[in-house]
């Protein structure tokens, strides 16, 4: 997966920009907030996902770890694909959506293109049960170690919900009877395995 990338601006439109890295030029999808922050011929780095699809390859750019990971989160709600999400991202800062949400202000969300009332009733609804606050979840998350996170990036992508994924992962910690710290990446195929297992019962 590719999670960041540094580079040369080469093109900059409403909603995407063209980086050259490495002597690469790299389309990556935009808010159009983001867009307006861009300057061609000036070095950036950007915050990437990387959405895989049958017929495509489509990297999502951000200049904060923290908006990256919102746009993520979003993906977690039935109905929200990665546009939908863009475009939401494009409306809110991580914290003014965290505040939508905690207010339940669904009129602040239904206003996002592509969302409409009961799309924004069931974001606050699905999202409010995991976090209260962004800033809050991004900081324990980011605290997490890199394997944890790779786990529950593909547990959710297998559709459990983050919840459920983590609650897999921490079963499977307690059945090894394995301290966090011991373990890393080489340990990911028999954990996502296990976890996999965990999340059938």
């Amino acid at each position: 997966m590719i999670a960041h990338l540094a580079g040369t601006v080469r093109h900059v439109a409403l909603d995407k920009v063209i980086v050259e890295v490495g002597g690469v030029g790299l389309a990556v999808s935009v808010a159009a907030n983001t867009s307006s922050q861009i300057n061609i011929g000036a070095p950036i780095q950007l915050f990437t996902s990387l959405v895989v699809r049958e017929d495509s390859l489509t990297l999502f750019g951000f200049l904060d770890e923290e908006s990256r990971t919102t746009f993520e989160l979003l993906q977690t709600v039935s109905g929200i694909g990665p546009k939908v999400a863009l475009a939401i991202m494009g409306a809110h800062s991580p914290q003014s959506l965290a505040g939508a949400i905690a207010r339940e202000d669904v009129g602040a969300i239904e206003k996002v293109p592509g969302i409409g009332k009961k799309g924004a009733q069931r974001l606050i609804l699905e999202l409010k049960g995991k976090i209260s606050d962004l800033g809050t979840s991004h900081t324990r998350s980011s605290q997490q170690p890199a394997w944890r996170e790779q786990l529950l990036a593909a547990l959710t992508s297998l559709g459990f919900s983050a919840k459920d994924a983590d609650a897999a992962i921490s079963e499977v910690l307690l059945d090894r009877d394995s301290k966090s710290s011991d373990l890393s990446e080489s340990d990911l195929p028999e954990l996502l395995k296990l976890a996999l297992q965990k999340g059938r019962h």
